[in-house]
This record gives structure tokens, C-alpha cells and sequence, in this order.
């Protein structure tokens, strides 16, 4: 993912967790702001100490950037997304990963086309 499609700065952080939506599943919780004027999602992430070291963490953080590049052309393109991984995703590989991040963003109804989540 390009430098231009993720949130880093803890303001704009801020700005998703109170003015945007949430929604979850036992791996993931998703946080999503619709803004206006904006050309490409921007992709927030967050991986607690709870859940690994940092190895695992930074394993999850990897599985969720392909999962957002794969998922691309199904998401909305003007919004903000932050997704803060649960211990449980500790255990999955980069499908269950995937499909897990389907559902939560099926509950939220980001996405703009059905996913064939059949791998």
C-alpha cells in the first residue's frame, strides 16, 4: 500500500474513533469515517502487546495490509479505516485472516461488491 493510504498520526486516529462508525467480530474491530474530497481509502492499524510479540504482531499487521490490497476494488474508496486486531487473530493464517476482515466489513457494509470468499 502506497504512504498516501495510511493513517499514522494519532489525531487523524482520533478523529475515526469519534466521529466514525464501529463494528466487530472476535478477531477484528473496524472502524470506518466516510470523508468527503477523498480519491483512495486510508487503512489504520493496530496490534496490542496482548496480543503477541512482536513477530506475531507484526505478521497480523502484513496479513491485514494484503487482505485491505486484495479487497480493494470491493471497498469504499472515501473512507478511513481502522482496524485494531483481538487475540484470537493471533492464531489464523492469511486466509482466515481475510475472511474474517470480509465478515466484519460485510456487518459494516463497506463493501461495494459481494466478495468470493471461497479460499
Amino acid at each position: 500500500m502506497k504512504k498516501e493510504q495510511r493513517i499514522k498520526k494519532n489525531p487523524e486516529f482520533q478523529q475515526v474513533f469519534r466521529e466514525g462508525s464501529s463494528m466487530a467480530n472476535r478477531q477484528f474491530v473496524l472502524y470506518y469515517l466516510k470523508r468527503e474530497n477523498q480519491t483512495a481509502f486510508r487503512v489504520g492499524l493496530s496490534v496490542s502487546k496482548k496480543v503477541g510479540n512482536a513477530v506475531v504482531r507484526n505478521r497480523i499487521k502484513r496479513y491485514i495490509r494484503q487482505a485491505f490490497l486484495e479487497l480493494s476494488p470491493h471497498l469504499r474508496q472515501d473512507a478511513d479505516y481502522i482496524v485494531i486486531a483481538r487475540k484470537p487473530a493471533a492464531d489464523f493464517n492469511f486466509h482466515q485472516t481475510k475472511n474474517s476482515l470480509i465478515h466484519v466489513m460485510g456487518k459494516a457494509k463497506v463493501l461495494q461488491k459481494k466478495v468470493n470468499s471461497d479460499k
